[in-house]
């Protein structure tokens, strides 16, 4: 840790905060915890998957950039950053395979950019947001950050965005060995909660807004697939915990719940927490999915590492988490029907 950061932490001036994707779901969770710790927070966002509406209530307090990241780094001129979270990417399988070369410049190119801005602005502390998806399909029941990564073939998209996460979290190591900026990589496992969106495949506000219509809830394949689900406000309140741990030594860390769910019991756990009438349809991956893609049937992280970190537990239950997204929904469509 830099004497300056630590005259900083030690004299209550306010921390200088960069958040990359700071609309976006987590992002926007992490603006709004920042801003409760007196921290100075500048944003760049250029609302491809984020919204204005998720910061709601603090942009008069945040400096808001609307740009992609390597277009809006540049307009900062001279600022200098104590802490950089970069969360901006390309998020989401459907995005993923319908876009494949620009989620991957996406991915790369941004991570590389915003790299290169903190060790030249400050030498800023810099958390890149990493995913699950690293691990690839490995034989192991559960993901554990020193593990071999098994990625498949190229010639099959859905591991393109795998690959690419993979490389940021190459870059961000590089640059802590060659340079000696401060980074640490988060390896998101599933994160849901308010202000998620359905858009781009998320499976959650998916099965929330479908439960809220009485639709039939889609389960892909036959359900018996797991994952473990966290609530984002979790997540957010971790990252700056984690990237002002003094205790910090490791570079990689996983981020999420370990508790798992079959998709099947998430649907029925929807539709019983809603007191919803809603059916539940089974679609073949062949049906979701008809391009490049290949799925998991276990994903469950190992979080000894960041418990030992930053003691890290999550505190929203999955029925939380859905009435909180629901009450969102719920909040959205009565703000755009005009009604008060």
């Amino acid at each position: 840790m830099g004497g300056q950061e630590q005259d900083r932490e030690h004299d209550g001036t306010p921390r200088r905060v960069l958040v990359t994707g700071g609309a976006g779901f987590i992002g926007s969770h992490l603006v709004e915890h920042l801003l409760s710790l007196g921290d100075e927070v500048t944003i760049i966002d250029n609302l491809s998957t984020g919204r204005m509406r998720n910061l709601e209530g603090a942009l008069d307090r945040v400096r808001f950039i609307e740009a992609s990241v390597s277009e809006g780094l540049p307009r900062l001129g001279d600022d200098e950053f104590d802490e950089v979270y970069h969360l901006a990417a390309a998020v989401g399988v459907e995005l993923v395979l319908s876009d494949p070369v620009g989620s991957i410049r996406s991915n790369v190119i941004e991570t590389d950019a915003v790299l290169r801005f903190a060790l030249e602005h400050g030498k800023a502390k810099v958390l890149v947001a990493s995913s699950s998806e690293v691990y690839g399909k490995p034989g192991t029941s559960v993901f554990s950050e020193g593990d071999d990564l098994l990625l498949g073939p190229t010639t099959v998209t859905r591991w393109s965005y795998a690959h690419a996460k993979a490389i940021d979290e190459h870059l961000a190591i590089g640059y802590a060995h060659q340079y000696g900026l401060d980074t640490v990589c988060c390896r998101f496992f599933n994160t849901v909660g308010p202000r998620q969106i359905g858009r781009y495949g998320m499976v959650l506000p998916r099965f929330v807004q479908a439960a809220s219509r009485g639709e039939p809830l889609r389960v892909y394949g036959d359900g018996t697939q797991t994952r473990c689900f966290c609530d984002g406000r979790d997540v957010a309140h971790a990252l700056p915990a984690l990237l002002r741990a003094d205790a910090r030594t490791e570079r990689v860390f996983n981020l999420g719940s370990d508790r798992p769910i079959t998709i099947l019991d998430l649907a029925k756990l929807v539709i019983r927490t809603l007191n919803s009438t809603s059916a539940i349809d089974f679609i073949p991956y062949d049906v979701a999915y008809p391009v490049g893609f290949e799925d998991l049937r276990h994903r469950k992280p190992d979080l000894d590492r960041i418990r030992a970190a930053i003691g890290f537990d999550p505190s929203y239950s999955i029925e939380q988490t859905v009435r909180d997204l629901f009450a969102q929904m719920q909040s959205e469509i009565r703000v755009e029907g005009g009604v008060s």
